[in-house]
């Protein structure tokens, strides 16, 4: 019996919440009745694919077929996945239950859940089966969102003043807030395995717990929106930005993810060799090099996410690799088979968990297939070094080089290269008519 099973039987459940991530990572959907639900466990639950068009803030994007004007705006099936059901943090029982799911049909070219279990099994059919974690990095503010637009978002009151990092004076002092933060993710089962304070004001940091399948980028996803919907009942806010001011550092989601074989056994081990790596983490390790750059986008999905690398801020200086170096994009972590791992750092904050694992996952398979060499190993500081590969710049150039990445449009594809690098393309025209106070600051009166 599952826990959906165990809810459908339950005679004093009510309702339940079905619910898909959109492009931006945002749960959407709606509270059901249970009799309804036993109908959507067989069948299914329409839903709008011109969710995945949509910004934050509601704001719509062009998605070519969806809702341009060969849009009708038709609702597509959601299958739910009932080993995902889990309880919501704060709703009264025979209310609580939640379960994701994604869209299945053409529908699920976009969907980012969709595309992850697509290429999960794509590399299980290669023989290989990874195991990831995921590292979340956020401001906290003691802020209300309403008292953060009368300001402007500017001269916010963080919730720690100074940088921080790893001092437990501000942990202790916001004990309150990490034991909520605690509390929230049982019932959600997420897997929580480390909080820290980072290198700003209010930044702080939570890990979600390596593991298999979905499972990861389900819960980093639940850990995001609830995280937020905390801050949000205890009168603060919280944002993702990878840059939200010109003070604060960058804010990142880092993947760490490593391999086994169908027998369990870890691949990007070897006794015998440097630090432990083996050919197939090295070829791993160049899939990664070759493929990352053509898919920036996905790591670097909105116009604020170039902001993060400001000069001057800790974010990866090219498609560099090192062991135990953090000055490059890629840190490889781990003293023995069972620890030996990449650490991804590119993506930013503001990224989709399911595209992230996607996309780093397919590069990587495909090096290991298509037996690439990395580039030399960053020994020192990734800064003062000349990367031989980069990732792109602006959102523009990596528009572009997604837009014309043969292999994204073979492992994540086509419909959904099309679809993401047009949303992207009309964020980008939507802000470059935009006038930002700081141009009007510098050049109105003698520009």
């Amino acid at each position: 019996m599952t826990m959906l099973d165990d809810f459908l039987a339950d005679p004093t459940s009510r309702f339940a919440t079905v619910a898909m991530a959109d492009t931006n990572g945002l749960l959407r959907g709606q509270m059901v009745s249970s009799s309804s639900l036993k109908g959507i466990a067989k069948n299914g639950m329409g839903m709008a694919p011109a969710q995945l068009a949509l910004d934050p803030t509601d704001v719509h994007l062009n998605l070519p077929g969806v809702n341009d004007e060969a849009g009708d705006f038709h609702d597509d099936p959601l299958r739910i996945d009932p080993a995902s059901a889990r309880r919501l943090p704060w709703s009264k029982p025979g209310h609580d239950l939640l379960v994701l799911s994604n869209f299945t049909g053409a529908s699920a070219d976009l969907c980012p859940r969709s595309i992850l279990t697509r290429v999960l099994a794509r590399a299980a059919e290669a023989g290989f089966f990874p195991k990831y974690g995921m590292e979340l990095e956020y401001t906290l503010f003691d802020e209300t969102p309403d008292s953060a637009r009368a300001k402007g978002y500017r001269n916010l009151q963080t919730a720690t003043p100074h940088a921080s990092h790893d001092l437990i004076i501000y942990q202790a002092l916001q004990t309150e807030w990490y034991e909520a933060l605690a509390a929230i993710c049982e019932p959600l089962r997420i897997d929580l395995a480390k909080m820290h304070e980072e290198i700003g004001g209010g930044f702080m940091e939570c890990c979600i717990a390596a593991g298999e399948g979905l499972e990861p980028a389900d819960q980093l996803v639940l850990l995001k929106n609830f995280l937020r919907a905390l801050a949000l009942r205890q009168g603060k806010s919280v944002t993702f930005m990878p840059r939200w001011s010109e003070q604060a550092d960058s804010q990142s989601i880092h993947l760490h993810i490593s391999l086994k074989d169908k027998a369990g056994t870890p691949v990007f081990w070897d006794g015998s060799q440097k630090n432990g790596v083996s050919q197939t983490f090295r070829h791993f390790l160049g899939g990664l090099q070759a493929y990352i750059g053509d898919m920036t986008l996905i790591f670097q999905p909105t116009v604020n996410s170039y902001r993060r690398f400001a000069p001057g801020t800790f974010a990866p200086p090219g498609l560099t690799w090192g062991y135990e170096n953090r000055t490059t994009c890629f840190r490889l972590v781990g003293h023995d088979a069972g620890s030996l791992r990449v650490e991804n750092r590119l993506p930013g904050a503001d990224t989709n968990p399911y595209l992230t694992t996607a996309a780093t996952l397919a590069a990587g398979v495909a090096g290991i297939l298509n037996k690439i060499e990395p580039e030399p190993e960053v020994v020192g500081s990734g800064y003062s070094q000349e990367p031989a590969r980069d990732f792109a710049r602006s959102m523009p150039e990596a528009i572009k080089r997604l837009r014309g990445s043969d292999f994204a449009r073979d492992w994540l594809g086509p419909r959904f290269v099309d679809g993401f690098t047009s949303t992207r393309e009309s964020q980008h025209d939507e802000f470059r008519r935009k006038v930002p106070d700081v141009e009007l600051q510098r050049f109105f009166d003698l520009g």
